[in-house]
């Protein structure tokens, strides 16, 4: 029987917005990147928040929270007001957990969790969208301009003009469907 390798991460610099991005096309075919407790506490463990272990409760959890932060980004992206019950979510989860920012030699914030569960990683997640959410941040939430993706992303670029999630996936895929299409053009217009 051969296995079925998990779909790659999609690893941004914002940990709230790479946190949604782990359901992607969800206009699409959605594609679900933590589909087991394994590969939460793997994509935890990337971003520096190792836990002990995960179960199907606490996947659900953070699926919810997952969920409750692409809602208000969505809301905050199109300038509507947050959804009350995306906001409660995400609020009990800051407060649920027990987490630490450390300074580390180098410079850099690090996050230690009190007693490497998931709820405490969970609410360091929950931290960063709230700090994102509340407009602390230099930049701008916005949505993918895919059409079958529609994942909020953290602009920072100049102007804060841009328009993908990710250059690498979507922003390629469009432009290469426009390209298609404008060859397709020109070849029926010299037929």
């Amino acid at each position: 029987m051969a296995v079925v390798p998990f779909p790659e991460f999609r690893l941004g610099k914002v940990l709230a917005t790479s946190f949604t991005g782990t359901l992607s096309e969800r206009h699409g075919e959605a594609l679900e990147r933590i589909p087991v407790p394994s590969r939460l506490a793997d994509w935890l463990d990337i971003h520096g928040l190792a836990v002990d272990s995960c179960n199907h409760s606490q996947l659900d959890h953070a699926r919810e929270l997952r969920e409750s932060i692409h809602a208000a980004a969505t809301a905050v992206a199109n300038q509507d007001p947050l959804p009350s019950s995306a906001v409660q979510v995400i609020n009990d989860c800051s407060i649920q957990g027990r987490a630490s920012a450390i300074l580390t030699p180098e410079g850099e914030r690090e996050w230690r969790l009190a007693s490497a569960s998931v709820e405490d990683a969970l609410s360091v997640v929950a931290a960063d969208a709230i700090s994102l959410l509340a407009g602390e941040r230099d930049g701008k939430i916005s949505l993918c301009a895919s059409p079958t993706c529609r994942a909020a992303f953290f602009d920072t670029s100049r102007g804060h003009t841009r328009r993908w999630c990710d250059m690498n996936t979507c922003g390629n895929r469009e432009k290469k469907a426009r390209f298609l299409a404008n060859k397709r053009n020109q070849s029926s217009l010299s037929d």
